[in-house]
């Protein structure tokens, strides 16, 4: 395996520890499981991002959650946020399939990529600045090793703080649904509103919202 490559990557991130916190919480978690799956094995480490090593469009989430991601290994599936993001992203030509439970669930992404700030599950759903800074080298050999990514696709401010310092412009621009910003190399960071129960149960994301980003980010990915 070339160690300039995706595969090894994956593999220094899922034998990462570097957070005593998340790795506490990810490794109690799937110790104790919740009472629904308590037949299933949880995965209980980091999580790689999953896509298309051609993708033009890379979608950055905030962290796995602690029944989903940590529970199923792969980032964005077993949970609701993640049955949001993977409908989208098949209506939007991207995803194979509108569903995401498992892993070994057959479900492959085309011209996408998907990721996240952090890669362990967090307490409460919440990493801290300085987690999200210990994870920013994966993020960083991520892109590049992408090398056809041209549209970012930001799901909450938490995760377009990583972008914020290449973007153009003075001052640094705020997160707002929609907003773009140009972010270097011929790149578009594109923001929008985390898929999370707090937003789509609200109606402060809604699915032609949420459709609506990714068809710009089909758009900007063509341009």
């Amino acid at each position: 395996m070339s160690p300039d490559s995706l595969e090894h990557l994956h593999d220094q991130v899922i034998a990462c520890r570097r957070c005593p916190r998340l790795v506490a919480w990810r490794e109690q978690v799937a110790r104790e499981k919740r009472a629904s799956y308590s037949d299933q094995v949880y995965w209980g480490r980091p999580l790689p991002g999953f896509g298309d090593a051609d993708a033009r469009v890379l979608v950055v989430g905030l962290a796995p959650a602690a029944h989903g991601g940590n529970r199923t290994g792969r980032v964005f599936t077993g949970d609701r946020s993640g049955d949001w993001l993977y409908r989208a992203l098949h209506r939007a030509g991207f995803a194979s399939q509108p569903t995401s439970d498992h892993c070994e669930d057959g479900l492959r992404l085309s011209g996408a990529y998907v990721t996240a700030a952090v890669r362990c599950a967090p307490p409460a759903n919440k990493p801290t600045p300085a987690e999200r800074d210990n994870c920013a080298p994966y993020l960083d050999r991520e892109l590049a090793l992408l090398p056809r990514i041209r549209v970012v696709v930001a799901l909450g401010a938490f995760a377009a703080t990583h972008f914020t310092a290449s973007a153009a412009g003075s001052p640094r621009p705020k997160f707002a649904h929609g907003a773009e910003w140009d972010i270097g190399k011929g790149r578009t960071l594109l923001c929008c509103y985390h898929p999370s129960q707090r937003n789509t149960f609200t109606g402060r994301l809604t699915e032609p919202m949420f459709d609506a980003v990714f068809t710009r980010a089909r758009e900007l990915a063509a341009a």
